[in-house]
């Protein structure tokens, strides 16, 4: 793990133990259905602000209306992406994603990238700014935000309530969904 993730990440362990009463504060969710506060919180911290923000709610419309107009990556494993994933996403193994060029990805598409959260597809949008991707998304909150938002994922099979959580750790952001390790 890099120097700047273990910062983050103990930023996060630290916003865990004081974030997790957020949501009891008197904060108002509607203006954002199915957002959490902590959530939210955890988020800030995490995202660098380097790749343009995709709310679920503005894809999730947009892949309705003209599908054929987004790429999405999965930034997650083949582990994580195989519990499930976005309908039609193309899997981008993070922990190979530096050596690939992308030359096979259609460049005229606005590409939205997206893993659990939206740490790690953070750094594949950063890698394909710099490869001139012009028009590079990161979904807010990753598939976790998508899911808790009631929105669907596939596998396989076909459509389920599965989620690969990453860790213990994380699938406390999980309010929906199976939390599913393999």
């Amino acid at each position: 793990m890099n120097t700047s993730l273990l910062k983050r990440t103990a930023l996060l362990l630290s916003l865990l133990g004081w974030g997790l009463a957020l949501p009891a504060c008197s904060q108002d969710k509607s203006a954002h259905p199915g957002r959490d506060p902590a959530y939210d919180q955890m988020l800030r911290v995490l995202y660098r602000e380097t790749v343009p923000l995709m709310q679920p709610a503005e894809l999730a419309a947009r892949l309705q209306r003209a599908p054929q107009s987004v790429l999405l990556l999965d930034a997650r494993t083949p582990a994580e992406y195989k519990v499930s994933h976005l309908a039609g996403a193309r899997l981008v193994d993070f922990d190979h994603f530096e050596q690939a060029d992308f030359s096979g990805l259609p460049r005229d598409r606005t590409v939205v990238v997206y893993c659990s959260v939206g740490y790690r597809s953070e750094r594949v949008g950063e890698r394909l700014q710099t490869l001139g991707f012009a028009t590079v998304r990161n979904l807010y909150g990753g598939i976790f935000q998508w899911v808790n938002e009631g929105r669907p994922v596939f596998n396989a099979k076909g459509a389920t309530t599965n989620i690969h959580p990453y860790s213990a750790l994380w699938s406390s952001w999980l309010s929906r969904g199976k939390p599913v390790y393999e």
